[in-house]
């Protein structure tokens, strides 16, 4: 299991200053644009969803996590692994393990994960947060039982979503229904982590994803709500496209440098502002978030401290934000665009 991030630098400090040398610069312990004030809004963040997390490992007693109790046990779940946590080491680590096995008891023989209300209608959702939240727990598992399990439904949640991608190329809310641009970036970034973890995704399947992507092009730069929506580029669906273009190793792609420029100019034009236009402005940051980290410092510089001090500003007294859809998901959204800088997860990482 990796090492704590932080045990080398405070070693190397200590050894620096035995020495009579300078200690490592504040920035290997902290990173960079990451203030005290960004340090305290994620404590507090983490102890709301540590609060509020249910006897089951859910977090069915709020409003979001009632109607989406998958997918915001898996968002919730994520928020914890971005701080270094996992199921067995961190603060958080009860946490991690039973949000974990909250989300793993809901995995159908057919390979879909989805809870008992079928999230509001929309599983696919819920499958692909799932998918990506298991596999990135997947190698920090120890236990042999659960790590078994874990491989079972991953592959059985893989399987299911290769089988329900419409013949375009994408996915919609429920499976082999059609397609449209937000489950599609979902189903896409589950497919990148589940190798990162050691799982076998076709190629042929996020090939065609990508196609299908192409093919939502908006003259604009952006990408469109659906292959058969027409109409211009959607923000929140374009700023997703950039950071799971970049997931599946799409760098160099015209698609993504136009994407990209489409989604950084607009954010820019409203750098004061936290809302961008467009609406569902908490989940248009969480993947511009992730798309700008990954395109750079030249990306990065000018985003990450503007927003991280609008989020800091925008938490409640109990640590919460309220992102939309609810407090889980405003809050866990939030959390993994404050925790970028401390490159815990492989699938947000340059």
């Amino acid at each position: 299991m990796p090492r704590n991030r932080f045990f080398i630098p405070l070693l190397a400090a200590s050894a620096a200053l035995a020495a009579g040398r300078p200690a490592v610069a504040l920035e290997e312990l902290h990173p960079r644009h990451v203030t005290p004030e960004i340090r305290t809004a994620v404590r507090n963040g983490l102890g709301y969803l540590a609060r509020t997390q249910n006897s089951d490992g859910s977090w069915r007693s709020t409003k979001d996590g009632g109607a989406y109790p998958i997918s915001m046990a898996s968002l919730a779940g994520m928020a914890f692994l971005a701080n270094g946590n996992t199921q067995s080491r961190g603060s958080y680590a009860d946490h991690v393990r039973a949000a974990l096995g909250y989300v793993m008891r809901f995995g159908q023989d057919n390979g879909l994960i989805t809870g008992p209300t079928q999230e509001q209608g929309r599983p696919m959702y819920g499958h692909g947060f799932s998918m990506m939240f298991m596999s990135c727990c997947y190698g920090t598992e120890n236990n042999v039982r659960i790590r078994r399990q874990l491989r079972k439904t991953i592959t059985a949640a893989i399987e299911l979503t290769g089988q329900a991608q419409s013949p375009a190329g994408g996915w919609t809310y429920v499976p082999g229904a059609g397609d449209e641009g937000s489950v599609t970036i979902t189903q896409i970034q589950a497919l990148r982590a589940a190798p990162l973890a050691g799982f076998t995704v076709p190629e042929g399947t996020i090939r065609n994803a990508i196609r299908y992507l192409e093919l939502c092009r908006a003259p604009e730069g952006g990408i469109r709500y659906s292959l058969s929506s027409g109409g211009n580029s959607r923000l929140a669906i374009s700023a997703a496209a950039v950071a799971t273009l970049y997931n599946a190793g799409d760098y160099d792609s015209e698609m993504a440098d136009q994407c990209l420029k489409y989604v950084f100019d607009t954010f820019q034009s409203r750098k004061n502002q936290w809302s961008k236009g467009g609406g569902h402005d908490f989940y248009a940051h969480h993947y511009a978030s992730q798309a700008f980290y990954q395109a750079g410092n030249k990306y990065w510089d000018p985003y990450y401290p503007a927003a991280a001090a609008q989020l800091v500003g925008m938490a409640q007294g109990d640590g919460s934000w309220r992102g939309g859809v609810g407090p889980v998901y405003g809050t866990s959204l939030a959390l993994v665009v404050l925790q970028l800088p401390y490159k815990y997860l492989p699938i947000y990482q340059r």
